[in-house]
């Protein structure tokens, strides 16, 4: 039967309970143990899908298109696994089922409360992933802070497993900071034992803690805090700041984290844990041979979370070329045709990002045309492909006002238009064509190198799509649509031969990026920015040789 460990954090927010939740997954899955994550955050949205990235960072789409919280992605990076529409839940959709539920009679007519009903619900949800057989253990985030007012029912879902279920076969995670204040110069332990005081006072008591903090936690400090918290010292976990988050389950292995959780859960058949690979994706990724300069050219990103599975993918396919990857941040509601050499210049490659709107679309074309006149290595994702689309239009066919009708409904020219059974749907939330879908690849092109397959499937998310009216005019002027659904035609590669690399795809390749399995395109296009800052090293050697013979 399976076995369930809850992760609960105190103090603040933002300390990293998906990454240590990740980590512990990541340790006991090479020990030879199956392992799943689930997250559930107390928002009332039924999913993060209508959330403004501003508001809750990027949206991570599942295979079976669920529209989820980020820290599903760092899941699947860490454990090289898929998760799914129950490894998610919020408040909202806890809610909805519960008020469907009354709505169709199954209460009896009975009052229904937070207390069963919710914390029944909840509790299903928290043990459907353990149900089959198909996990040894199940880990489970639980979003928010202990003491918020929305968390309080999982909390108390927690609570009632703990007394249910066996003593081997839940265990509690709790997450704390130990804050090290310079003036005084000494790590403080308040915090943590008033947010472990407070995760008590509903009921659950923690079986380890995790303490984040900036300075190494002494034997005096970790006695102090097992003293006053009611845990055993080897279970006060000292968690350093790290790096890089790929470092963190080396540092968990060393604290014996997983041990210690093995050990509770009374598991005693397991292996010596398996990270060849994961240790020399690090040393790759801690010693790199040089370095590249990408452009990420985006709506959002005064917010680093809003592009969080690009920037993992960059680290991984860095990794895989053996170069560190800077990634320099553009706005393109600032780009124009005065300053885009100014902005770009020195680039080795840029990336034209997903999003949605009409605010900084003019940039973002601009930025595009500037790639493609350059020789400058370009990747388009999404609405980046769609971007490029629109470029060539323009400036090659001559369409001078091609466009999307997302941001010109009235557009003469639509190169790029709501697709059809998109154009019927009213509701926001969970809509749009979601998940994975496969795709057919033309022989000989650039995508059929890089993938080195004609059948691929990849994850989408998105409503509008190239329309096929402008076929025949764009493979005349020279643009490749190298990949094609092989159900509805519609076009999910573009491509330019004459380019030293330059491609678009309407789907999310980074959602699929992993430690064990770097995203194909990112690897080959972090590769074709290594040869574009190699050919411009030459270059300026030579121009120096040329110069000292003078």
């Amino acid at each position: 039967m399976a076995k369930y460990i809850f992760v609960t954090g105190g103090v603040t927010s933002s300390l990293g309970k998906g990454i240590i939740a990740a980590s512990l997954a990541k340790l006991l899955q090479a020990r030879g143990l199956s392992v799943t994550i689930q997250k559930l955050d107390p928002y009332i949205n039924v999913d993060p899908g209508t959330l403004n990235p501003y508001e809750h960072g990027e949206c991570y789409v599942t295979e079976d298109g669920a529209e989820t919280d980020l820290d599903l992605g760092h899941y699947e990076r860490f454990l090289n696994s898929y998760t799914s529409q129950a490894n998610n839940v919020t408040t909202g959709k806890i809610y909805q089922t519960v008020i469907n539920k009354e709505r169709a009679g199954d209460f009896l007519g009975k009052t229904v409360q937070v207390i069963p009903h919710i914390t029944d619900e909840i509790k299903h949800r928290m043990l459907l992933l353990g149900k089959g057989g198909k996990f040894d253990i199940v880990i489970t985030e639980i979003g928010g802070t202990v003491g918020d007012i929305e968390s309080l029912p999982f909390v108390e879902a927690v609570r009632q497993l703990q007394w249910e279920l066996p003593e081997d076969r839940v265990m509690v995670i709790h997450l704390t900071l130990v804050p090290y204040l310079k003036a005084a110069k000494e790590l403080k332990t308040k915090p943590t034992q008033h947010s472990v005081k407070l995760l008590s006072e509903n009921g659950v008591h923690p079986d380890v803690l995790v303490c984040r903090t900036e300075e190494p936690l002494g034997n005096d400090i970790r006695r102090k805090i097992a003293l006053f918290c009611n845990v055993k010292q080897e279970a006060v976990i000292e968690a350093m700041d790290a790096s890089t988050i790929y470092e963190v389950p080396m540092l968990m292995l060393r604290e014996k984290l997983d041990l210690i959780c093995l050990k509770k859960l009374n598991i005693t058949e397991y292996s010596e844990p398996k990270l060849d690979k994961w240790k020399a994706y690090l040393d790759k990724l801690k010693y790199p041979k040089s370095k590249v300069t990408i452009g990420l050219i985006g709506k959002y990103i005064e917010l680093q979370d809003a592009y969080k599975s690009i920037l993992e993918s960059f680290i991984h396919a860095g990794a895989m070329n053996e170069v560190k990857v800077q990634v320099i941040n553009v706005h393109s509601e600032f780009i124009t045709k005065d300053n885009v050499q100014e902005k770009l210049e020195g680039l080795d490659g840029l990336l034209v990002a997903p999003g949605f709107g009409n605010r900084g679309i003019d940039g973002k074309i601009i930025a595009v045309q500037y790639a493609r006149e350059q020789g400058l290595p370009f990747f388009g994702i999404c609405l980046g492909m769609q971007m490029a689309v629109i470029e060539y239009g323009r400036n090659i066919l001559g369409l001078k006002d091609a466009h999307s009708t997302e941001m010109d409904a009235n557009t003469a020219n639509p190169v790029i238009n709501m697709m059809e059974e998109q154009k019927k749907i009213k509701m926001m939330g969970g809509t749009m064509r979601l998940g994975a879908y496969p795709c057919e690849i033309t022989q000989g092109s650039l995508a059929h190198k890089i993938y080195e397959a004609t059948t691929i499937s990849e994850r989408h998310r998105h409503r509008y799509e190239f329309n096929n009216d402008y076929l025949e005019q764009y493979t005349a002027k020279g643009m490749v649509m190298s990949g094609v659904n092989p159900d509805t035609g519609l076009v999910e590669i573009i491509e330019l031969p004459n380019h030293p690399f330059f491609i678009g795809v309407q789907y999310h390749p980074e959602l699929k990026s992993t430690v064990e399995a770097p995203a194909p395109l990112f690897v080959n296009f972090i590769g074709a920015a290594k040869d574009y800052n190699d050919k411009k090293d030459s270059l300026k050697s030579s121009a120096a040789l040329q110069d000292s013979l003078i």
